[in-house]
């Protein structure tokens, strides 16, 4: 039975794949994709990964939900991975590792997310991804004056299966709520549409 797809729209992650995120906002991406989808979340840090997620600070409803997974080297953390993906009962599987991913890793990264049908995300260092990645996005905060959300643009660079492109997201990190920026001089619609 094929997965349900966890949220449509130029935002949402193909389900029983694999994806990357890099750049400066690439956990607040990951924020975003775990309020989106439904059941256990897994968090995988490298073993030298400066901060935790801290549960007070995550969206509604993610906390509650999510496994943090801190395996003592690499190599474990991509068995972790692996084996978080093939397990049907995730929801989305979340890794950071601190070493590129070779295409090897990437291929058998694939076909785990595909046996369990569970999406996962990869938030890589800059250059560091596999070239087996379904898709992959440049993520940055853009300065802005509000402070209960944060502008972010994030950019889809590759995409194994459709086009590319770049948005600018209004995203409240409190509630995960997301609204697209309309490009300057059209500010109607898309502009108040939740994605």
């Amino acid at each position: 039975m094929p997965p349900e797809p966890a949220h449509t729209g130029p935002l949402a992650l193909a389900p029983a794949r694999v994806h990357e995120a890099e750049g400066p906002g690439r956990r607040s991406f990951a924020l975003l994709q775990a309020a989106r989808h439904s059941g256990p979340l897994i968090w995988v840090l490298g073993p030298r990964a400066p901060h935790l997620p801290m549960l007070r600070g995550l969206p509604d409803g993610v906390g509650v939900r999510l496994h943090v997974i801190r395996p003592a080297r690499e190599i474990d953390l991509l068995w972790a991975v692996e084996e978080s993906l093939r397990s049907p009962a995730a929801g989305l599987v979340i890794a950071e590792p601190s070493s590129p991913l070779s295409l090897t890793a990437g291929r058998r990264l694939q076909l785990a997310a595909e046996a369990g049908r569970t999406t996962g995300l990869m938030l890589i260092r800059e250059d560091q991804g596999s070239n087996a990645a379904e898709t992959r996005w440049q993520c940055a905060p853009v300065a802005g004056e509000d402070r209960d959300s944060t502008l972010h643009r994030w950019s889809l660079n590759k995409n194994r299966k459709g086009t590319t492109g770049i948005w600018t997201v209004h995203w409240n990190g409190a509630t995960a709520a997301v609204h697209l920026v309309s490009a300057a001089g059209k500010r109607h619609g898309a502009a108040e549409t939740p994605c």
